[in-house]
């Protein structure tokens, strides 16, 4: 288990799962590259793996600018939404507020983490983000869904062709589960056996397995156990994030 303050005073805690130390190697390459080749690393993976959980730890550990981009950015939403985080006064224009966002990763060398990409819709946000590499030459994180490569492919070929990294994030494996429970259970020992139930219910979804083991430490507490297996929690519900069946009339 891990504990950091970043310069914003937020706290953020996270289990020290494989997928922290992965991205946050990818990221590292980037900030380390010969000052003649790209530096846009593409963080993909599949919902519920961890991912914005690994990118939460390298906001902390690179000092980065982060953004979670949403469905509506427009081109001067998303600029202002950049410079809000790098605390900064938004310019009138957007081709100011560009130069004032370049200047700013330039001038820091701080990765631009950006989260959930493939949510943005207009593509002419990934035209900036591809003007603010030409400009700042600094390290720029892209993060999205299992297929985002391909939607970035299909969204902007040049953009996709300065792609120094292309990390997939992995899904959560016994050793990740088992940290899961040190983390979310503290104090408990959950057996392997019922980790590897959850992991099968939840086709190892690490977002669904926290929720299993919330429950975990829920009847743990509530029965004053410090053990518990497979056989112990029985036939009690296992969360899949499924939608329960509708019951018939």
């Amino acid at each position: 288990m891990e504990k950091t303050e970043d310069n914003g005073n937020r706290r953020g805690r996270w289990a020290p799962l494989a997928n922290l130390s992965i991205v946050a190697r990818a990221i590292e390459r980037a900030q380390k590259r010969s000052a003649n080749l790209p530096g846009v690393v593409v963080v993909h993976a599949r919902y519920g793996s961890g991912k914005s959980m690994a990118l939460s730890y390298c906001h902390n550990e690179f000092e980065g600018f982060y953004l979670e981009c949403q469905s509506h950015f427009s081109r001067k939403t998303f600029v202002q939404m950049v410079l809000k985080e790098m605390d900064i006064k938004p310019a009138r224009t957007v081709g100011e507020m560009m130069e004032q966002v370049a200047e700013q990763l330039d001038k820091s060398t701080r990765p631009l983490i950006l989260d959930d990409v493939h949510r943005i819709t207009n593509k002419n946000v990934l035209g900036l983000v591809l003007d603010l590499h030409q400009s700042a030459r600094t390290t720029i994180v892209l993060a999205g869904d299992d297929r985002f490569p391909e939607t970035l492919r299909a969204y902007d070929e040049q953009l996709y062709s300065r792609v120094l990294v292309w990390q997939p994030v992995p899904l959560t494996s016994a050793d990740d589960a088992r940290k899961l429970a040190a983390f979310y259970v503290p104090g408990v020992h959950v057996d392997d056996d019922l980790l590897a139930h959850f992991r099968e219910k939840t086709r190892n979804n690490a977002r669904l397995i926290c929720i299993n083991l919330d429950h975990v430490r829920d009847y743990c507490q509530r029965q004053n156990v410090r053990k518990i297996d497979l056989d112990a929690w029985g036939k009690r519900e296992i969360y899949t994030g499924d939608a329960p069946e509708r019951k018939a009339a």
